[in-house]
C-alpha cells in the first residue's frame, strides 16, 4: 500500500508551500462541506487511515478532522482534478464540518445584493470543547 500511495503522491502538484487545496464533500449527498489544505503527509495519513487529515496553516501542523471535537470525517474516496493541483475528498461527515457549528462552511449565499445566511448552527458548542476542529 505504501508504494501505491507514493505513486499517487507523485501525481499531485503541490504548490510552492508544499500544499494542495482540498474540497471535502459528503460522499452520498454531494453537499460541499469545507475547503482545507493537505501536504504530502496529510495525503499519506488520509489514504492510510481512511480518515480525513489536513494541514492546518494557522497551527502549522497536521490535524485530523474531529480529533478533539468528535466531528470526524471518514474518507470514502479521494479524487484528483485534471491538472493534479486540487483534491476532492469524498467523506462521511459525522456531525458538523464548520467551526461555526454549521453542517457546511458554505452557509452564506449572495442574494439580493448581500450575503445571506442560509444555514443556522446545528448545535451549540459545548463549553469545554470550543469549536469543531
Amino acid at each position: 500500500m505504501t508504494d501505491q500511495i507514493e505513486i499517487a503522491l507523485a501525481e499531485i502538484r503541490f504548490d510552492d508551500n508544499g500544499l494542495v487545496p482540498v474540497i471535502a464533500q459528503q460522499h452520498d449527498t454531494g453537499e460541499v462541506l469545507m475547503l482545507a489544505w493537505m501536504n504530502a503527509d496529510a495525503v499519506r495519513a488520509s489514504l492510510t487511515e481512511r480518515r480525513a487529515c489536513y494541514w492546518s496553516r494557522s497551527r502549522a501542523k497536521l490535524w485530523r478532522k474531529g480529533e478533539t471535537s468528535g466531528q470526524i470525517q471518514w474518507l470514502r474516496e479521494m479524487r484528483l482534478d485534471c491538472d493534479g493541483d486540487a483534491v476532492l475528498a469524498l467523506v462521511e461527515q459525522r456531525g458538523v464540518a464548520c467551526h461555526t457549528w454549521r453542517r457546511s462552511c458554505f452557509f452564506r449565499a449572495w442574494r439580493n445584493g448581500g450575503w445571506a445566511v442560509i444555514a443556522e448552527p446545528q448545535e451549540p458548542p459545548p463549553a469545554a470543547a470550543g469549536t469543531p476542529d
